[in-house]
């Protein structure tokens, strides 16, 4: 469970609004070891600050945001076995992604492949465990926890060819195209 702490201001000082988990975590039942936290949004870029204490995760109507919005995601990806194994059922996980990923389950190809493209520049950094990259064109990088991914808007999939879930922190940012 991510542990997040957010910060504001209440009669000019500095407070803490909030100390704790955040609302806006789901463990996949159809992908065992599959979790996504989204734990900030803004909307169009800051509008004000500080922050009136309102959680905007849990009133989120996309995970993409909009152009100058931003999302910060944390992504838990289980090894890819979970995904070959006979007990998976592919229309479990689309249903659950729909519910969960909002605007980024519509966004991936319907083949089952795992690309999928979103109108955003991702900073992904990977937190632990290795990630293999794929692009449009068949290139894949292997990543290993430290590394950094500048992901411009392109088509790709995020794969664990490892044994053990890994761990990455997203920042999206809205674009256009």
């Amino acid at each position: 469970m991510v542990r997040r702490v957010v910060t504001g201001e209440k009669d000019g000082k500095s407070v803490f609004l909030s100390d704790g988990p955040v609302a806006n975590t789901h463990n996949y039942a159809a992908v065992p070891g599959f979790q996504t936290t989204l734990a900030w949004a803004t909307m169009q870029g800051v509008a004000s600050l500080p922050n009136d204490g309102k959680d905007p995760v849990v009133r989120i109507q996309s995970v993409v945001p909009d152009p100058h919005g931003t999302r910060l995601m944390v992504v838990q990806f289980p090894p890819d076995s979970v995904m070959t194994s006979s007990e998976f059922d592919p229309a479990a996980a689309g249903a659950e992604y729909a519910a969960y990923l909002p605007g980024l389950a519509e966004a991936f190809d319907a083949d089952g492949s795992g690309m999928h493209q979103t109108l955003s520049v991702d900073y992904d950094v990977i937190v632990s465990g290795e990630l293999w990259l794929e692009l449009d064109d068949g290139e894949i990088r292997h990543l290993k926890a430290g590394d950094i991914v500048i992901q411009n808007g392109t088509r790709h999939a995020w794969r664990n060819r490892g044994a053990v879930p890994a761990v990455m922190v997203a920042v999206l940012i809205g674009a256009a195209r």
